[in-house]
């Protein structure tokens, strides 16, 4: 944390954090006036909003469906094989996007589309910036929908199954009794997870955006960790860096402060504190 005074010095390698002369908010100024800083700045706040749209609701959708499964051996391979991605580095998982898609070549994917005449020609989606986002948004959701789903599932086996039993008696089918019973039950495990989710609006994935990128995509694949990096490591300007940190960081707060306030107001039982 000391170390974030460095965006208001003009730091110099070599010199200690005091010895840097202090230039004010002259780093901020030099920030906002960068125009690949806003580039990046959009791009994470796209591909956070289309993960928290698509990458919050999923988990839940699928843990509700995989509830309604009565076939426990297949109940159980679908959860198995739902969790094994989340457990695979982002390393593997570019390489496969990357033999899926295909950058220098056509790609499994092309090759099916070809065969079954959809396409003439094969499509380089990794080298076209205007596909970066979907591939992002699966890719993410492909990678977390199991292990997302298992909080939903837990808080789903803590229901009382005596209350499913009325419904059944009342004449509820498994839609009915999904929409009133299970959905408002596990209303407290969203909330906590929306806060927390929301809370990330303005921080990117950088593994994935870090190893999917190449000179192509970038224009839509820079976000502001990738930003940071080139900035802090590349052109070891440590003061802009730092300052770009510390206002995603801020940013950060302010959301999870404003989300946890507004879930407060709308039902004084939820929150995260």
């Amino acid at each position: 944390m000391f170390g974030l005074v460095l965006a208001f010095q003009e730091y110099q390698l070599g010199n200690w954090i005091i010895g840097s002369p202090w230039v004010g908010l002259k780093q901020f100024q030099i920030l906002f006036s960068d125009r690949q800083f806003w580039n990046a700045l959009q791009n994470t706040i796209c591909i956070s909003a289309l993960n928290l749209v698509f990458g919050f609701t999923t988990p839940i959708i699928f843990a509700l469906l995989l509830n309604e499964i009565r076939n426990v051996p297949y109940k159980k391979f679908v959860q198995t094989a739902s969790y094994l991605p989340h457990f695979i580095s982002w390393v593997i998982i570019a390489s496969i996007m990357t033999f899926w898609l295909g950058t220098d070549f056509q790609g499994i994917i092309n090759v099916a589309l070809i065969g079954l005449g959809i396409i003439k020609e094969p499509i380089l989606f990794l080298s076209y910036p205007e596909y970066y986002y979907v591939i992002a948004v699966i890719s993410s959701i492909w990678k977390g929908v199991g292990w997302g789903s298992i909080i939903y599932l837990a808080s789903i086996a803590g229901i009382d199954q005596e209350i499913y039993e009325a419904a059944t008696v009342d004449g509820a089918g498994r839609f009915r009794k999904m929409w009133n019973i299970t959905l408002p039950s596990i209303k407290p495990t969203m909330a906590v997870l929306l806060i927390l989710s929301v809370g990330g609006l303005f921080r990117g994935n950088f593994d994935q955006s870090y190893l999917l990128q190449n000179t192509f995509n970038m224009t839509r694949s820079d976000i502001l960790e990738t930003y940071v990096l080139r900035y802090g490591i590349s052109l070891m300007r440590y003061s802009i860096s730092t300052a770009a940190s510390l206002f995603q960081s801020t940013v950060n707060l302010l959301i999870v402060l404003a989300v946890n306030f507004m879930v407060k107001r709308l039902d004084s039982e939820q929150g995260l504190f």
